[in-house]
């Protein structure tokens, strides 16, 4: 009688497959659980925030802007639906970049960059948006640029500070 002890080839990868599928599943949420400093969290909430205006604007067929206030430093949404004074409480309340984190400043292709006051970006129920450059900068003079495509569903983040060419 023989006593063969071990795995078949079939239980191995059986195994080795089931640990895959988990960890596809589970890295994407490892990545938000991991500490980042407050210039990479700003980035994602607007990446976030952007992905999810495109999707918004086509499912419920509305535009949506995303206002974007360079002197106070604040980021909020309006639709073409919100009344007037709905869409001055939004400034209001709206996502306020960490401390030490700065908008830096707005870049349209072929436009002067804003580097004061309001800019809007606009997301429109036919899927496409603006393009636009967002730049950020932290206290420690590291910069970030943010690249909004009009058509394409993603968004880019450069760790440099990146321009339109001309």
């Amino acid at each position: 009688m023989r006593n063969d002890t071990g795995f078949t080839l079939i239980e191995l990868v059986v195994v080795i497959s089931l640990i895959s599928i988990m960890l596809f599943f589970s890295i994407p949420r490892l990545q938000n659980a991991i500490p980042l400093g407050d210039d990479k969290k700003a980035a994602r909430w607007i990446i976030g925030k952007v992905q999810a205006l495109k999707e918004s604007a086509v499912r419920e067929q509305l535009d949506y802007v995303l206002n974007l206030n360079i002197d106070t430093n604040r980021l909020w949404v309006t639709n073409e639906t919100m009344p007037e004074e709905e869409r001055q409480d939004a400034g209001k309340s709206g996502y306020r970049f960490p401390e030490g984190i700065k908008l830096l400043d707005i870049q349209y292709p072929g436009i002067e960059k804003i580097t004061s006051g309001k800019a809007e970006i606009y997301f429109f129920k036919k899927g496409y948006c603006d393009k636009v450059l967002i730049h950020l900068g932290d206290e420690d003079g590291k910069q970030q640029s943010i690249l909004i495509e009009s058509f394409l569903p993603w968004t880019q983040l450069y760790d440099a500070y990146m321009e339109f060419e001309d």
